[in-house]
């Protein structure tokens, strides 16, 4: 019988030993799932994240591209215009040029009382042509 006691005794005291280690090993297994489902909504929380700067990132891209657009729109509209202006600085070019405009300005100037020598200077001529011209209109 004492055997018996014994064996009754180490099988209660290894039962005993064996539900402590299931405890253990229960309460370790809910941390352990406690601590998977934390990271899987830190995840969900990352990967919405991921998502916005994802979105934020395709608007920035789509501006920069509408602003390269709307520069190489702006760059064109000033190439045309750089043309026109040449245009313009050439003809105003040829008409400051031209002999009827010295005539005017020298016969304006005269009228103003400057003199042949300031006339000439302005507008490139020697001072007997602006006299000349002073002589004609008069």
């Amino acid at each position: 019988m004492q055997i018996t006691a014994l064996l009754l005794l180490a099988l209660t005291v290894t039962e005993l030993a064996l539900l402590f280690v299931v405890i253990a090993f229960y309460l370790r297994l809910r941390k352990s799932e406690t601590l998977i489902a934390r990271m899987q909504t830190r995840q969900e929380e990352l990967l919405l994240k991921m998502r916005a700067n994802a979105q934020l990132e395709q608007e920035l891209v789509d501006s920069f591209e509408r602003r390269q657009d709307e520069l190489t729109r702006l760059d064109a509209q000033l190439t045309e215009r750089v043309v026109v202006l040449n245009k313009l600085l050439k003809q105003a070019d040829e008409y400051a040029r031209s002999p009827q405009f010295l005539r005017q300005v020298i016969i304006s100037g005269n009228r103003q009382g400057k003199s042949p020598k300031e006339l000439a200077k302005t507008t490139g001529l020697s001072v007997d042509e602006v006299e000349l011209i002073i002589d004609q209109n008069t």
